[in-house]
């Protein structure tokens, strides 16, 4: 079957390849995400892929390769959500929370509305791209491949542009400070 699918591409050969493994396949994304629905989607990328790899592979055991193919998605989505965690933490509140500047008690809103007010105004004096990228990154949680997409910016940049923003920033927010 594997060698007539990759003569004709014929998706609805691949389908009664795939169909009696789908639910191992599922079983092995369930196992490695922990929900149905990721596990769900995760069955139906796994397919797609099949339609892209398997011409390009040689497959002498449908099922293991299968096995290891699914596992690797996985992984890679796991990975995946993992490093938009990381991506979307603010650690400008890291250094701010050590510094003693960020702090998290009810009697402090004000102090922390001084401080929104003038990190407001900061982000405004920024250059165009700096303040595009720390808006995209910071408020609307993009990774910065989301953020090279939807810019057109070269990763470097992206990267540059939001490391010399934090600094700016910074500097701005430490300058209000001795006024």
């Amino acid at each position: 079957m594997i060698k007539r699918f990759r003569k004709s591409q014929d998706l609805e050969l691949l389908g009664k390849l795939y169909q009696p493994y789908m639910h191992l396949v599922y079983g092995v994304c369930l196992k490695y995400l922990k929900d149905k629905d990721s596990a769900q989607d995760a069955v139906m990328a796994i397919f797609e892929e099949l339609v892209i790899k398997l011409p390009k592979h040689e497959v002498e055991n449908f099922k293991s390769w299968l096995y290891v193919l699914s596992k690797n998605h996985c992984l890679m989505e796991l990975r995946k959500q993992k490093r938009q965690k990381t991506d979307s933490f603010d650690y400008s509140d890291l250094e701010l929370m050590e510094n003693g500047q960020l702090q998290h008690h009810e009697e402090d809103y004000t102090f922390q509305e001084d401080n929104l007010e003038k990190l407001t105004a900061c982000i405004a004096q920024l250059k165009k791209e700096q303040r595009r990228c720390v808006e995209l990154f910071y408020l609307d949680k993009k990774s910065y491949k989301e953020i090279t997409d939807s810019t057109s910016y070269e990763l470097k940049k992206v990267k540059s542009y939001i490391q010399n923003a934090k600094r700016n920033l910074k500097q701005c927010m430490e300058q209000g400070e001795e006024r």
